[in-house]
């Protein structure tokens, strides 16, 4: 049964396969978007993760664009995002569509609508395609079959991997990192971009040791995020020594996570720092930087010290996007380990961010702990923590106005003992405190979450300041997350 509504959060839309996200939603979305590019003649790009059953959706939405009289560029086999990304600039396509829940667990599956320029959606263009989308769900979509609309060379077949590796080739200095000798180690999370490290890097001194490689739609229990908690196989491989530094991508290979040489978590703002310092102080190149709200004052710190603005923007890498768009930015990054580089799309490449990690250590000639202690000479001492609390799927979001509601009508004027100085609210609650610190409470617009940030000088600054504000909540992140239904 079709839902009352397909809405699409701060990336796409996502659902539970077999609940919500079902042929016929799929459907519905794509024609929703065949209904906005309209007259365009130019061909649409569809590509899928590594999800259940992804490459039978991406067909079918193939199908739908194709029977509305498109072109379609059908990715053969499972494509990262930023793949799917510089396919739609490489083909001077009108947009794309990709099938994928990105770092959702393996429960979800969902859709993500890329314009021309390959990066995200603008809000704007995400309503437009929320209301055909509202009407196909009443209307009906129109249909042919997938075998029909290859016959009919509606549907062309394409491997984007070759194009995008060649222009991953332009951003970094691939032969230099395949001579340098670096032993890494790829935490693929069962994802879209297993192997493409390994695949970018062959041919000389540098070894890729793959983890998590292999198709696995359940993604082996694991969550495809590269955070933390969700590493403790590639952390205590790096541990075991061998490696000169650990990268994982998450399901849609869109993010990046960091683990040094000696197996410790390098969390996504010492990661964006660390870009920062690189491409200012060691690239030698200028340009503006832009981060959403729950990425690093580091970057402020260095935007100071080098001498180049810096943007702040509400979470969704829509807005991070657009920014670097109108600035022509060096650099545009969000909490979540999503970085984009001027050069190449105006969107998240995590298999890019991988390589980029791997150019700063040969380039600095240190290990990765010594380029962090840099950056903390540099900037000083930073520690950032995230808590995430569940809500039951059901009632989310009238909590999450409840939420909103208390603290819009009971504003804290201090936090942890520190003084309250500015308070941002356009997306979540962003406390700015008189010790430099900042606590942020915000609403996930894609999953029945609340998330608290926090950064500060210490660790134990940054949970006192988390747990205040959970306390004042009434929420506490340490129980068990509540089932999402």
């Amino acid at each position: 049964m079709a839902p009352a509504s397909i809405r699409f959060g701060t990336d796409g839309w996502r659902a539970i396969v077999a609940d919500d996200f079902t042929y016929e939603n799929v459907r519905a979305v794509s024609q929703g978007v065949a209904w906005y590019v309209g007259s365009d003649e130019r061909a649409m790009v569809v590509g899928h993760d590594s999800r259940y059953c992804a490459e039978l959706f991406a067909r079918e939405a193939a199908s739908v664009l194709a029977a509305n009289g498109k072109h379609v560029i059908l990715l053969d086999g499972v494509s990262p995002t930023p793949a799917v990304s510089w396919s739609t600039i490489r083909n001077k396509a009108a947009g794309a569509m990709v099938i994928t829940a990105s770092h959702n667990s393996a429960e979800f599956n969902g859709i993500k609508y890329k314009p021309d320029f390959g990066g995200s959606a603008p809000p704007e263009v995400v309503a437009e395609i929320e209301r055909q989308t509202q009407r196909a769900l009443s209307d009906g979509a129109t249909l042919m079959s997938y075998q029909e609309a290859l016959a009919d060379r509606r549907i062309a077949l394409s491997d984007p991997i070759p194009d995008f590796l060649a222009q991953l080739g332009m951003m970094v200095d691939l032969p230099r990192l395949r001579a340098s000798g670096l032993r890494i180690l790829h935490e693929a999370m069962y994802g879209a971009g297993a192997g493409l490290l390994a695949r970018a890097l062959e041919g000389g001194a540098t070894t890729v040791a793959q983890l998590h490689a292999e198709r696995n739609p359940g993604f082996g229990g694991m969550h495809p995020e590269p955070i933390e908690r969700y590493m403790p196989d590639a952390m205590q491989r790096m541990a075991q020594g061998g490696f000169d530094v650990g990268i994982a991508n998450d399901g849609d290979a869109d993010r990046v996570g960091v683990i040094d040489e000696h197996g410790r978590y390098v969390n996504q703002l010492q990661v964006m720092a660390l870009f920062t310092m690189y491409l200012l102080e060691k690239r030698g190149e200028r340009g503006d930087i832009v981060r959403s709200l729950t990425s690093t004052s580091m970057v402020d710190a260095l935007g100071e010290r080098f001498g180049v603005t810096v943007h702040e923007t509400p979470v969704g890498f829509k807005y991070v996007g657009q920014t670097m768009r109108d600035t022509d930015a060096l650099l545009g990054g969000e909490e979540s380990g999503g970085f984009a580089f001027r050069g190449h799309i105006p969107e998240r490449d995590g298999i890019l961010s991988g390589l980029m990690v791997t150019e700063m250590i040969v380039a600095y000639e240190q290990p990765l702990s010594a380029i962090l202690a840099h950056l903390e000479e540099l900037v000083g001492p930073h520690a950032y923590d995230r808590h995430d609390v569940s809500f039951p799927r059901d009632g989310y979001e009238d909590r999450k106005q409840e939420v909103y509601r208390r603290l819009r009508d009971h504003t804290p004027a201090t936090i942890g003992d520190s003084r309250v100085v500015r308070v941002r609210d356009d997306d979540g609650f962003k406390f700015f405190l008189d010790d430099g610190s900042w606590v942020l409470v915000r609403m996930s617009g894609t999953e029945p979450l609340m998330r608290v940030y926090s950064e500060a000088t210490t660790q134990q600054r940054v949970e006192q300041l988390i747990g205040e504000l959970e306390r004042r909540l009434g929420v506490d992140s340490r129980e068990p997350a509540a089932a999402a239904s």
